[in-house]
């Protein structure tokens, strides 16, 4: 099963928010997910990001892929950096 972590579209038309999710990389976009790891708003500005660090950190040392788009978000928020640092154990 090859988990991946993306964005999941909710909100009304022309009023996108999206959950950020792992998923199994089988699933619909939009279908069942494994887990809620936070929630992007790209309508307001500055873009409004909430992320469960330790979830998120927790399943990238599982193996889970993020997508190009939640990758960049999640360096945007630091999280990327935090999970590099870990890893290298500093």
């Amino acid at each position: 099963m090859a988990v991946k972590i993306r964005l999941k579209r909710m909100g009304a038309k022309k009023q996108p928010f999206y959950r950020i999710v792992a998923s199994d990389s089988r699933y619909a976009r939009d279908g069942r997910f494994l887990e809620l790891l936070g929630t992007y708003n790209s309508l307001k500005v500055p873009a409004e990001i909430k992320i469960e660090e330790d979830k998120v950190i927790a399943w990238l040392e599982k193996g889970a892929i993020p997508t190009d788009t939640v990758k960049n978000i999640l360096v945007k928020a630091g999280v990327m950096k935090k999970f590099r640092d870990k890893k290298e154990g500093k």
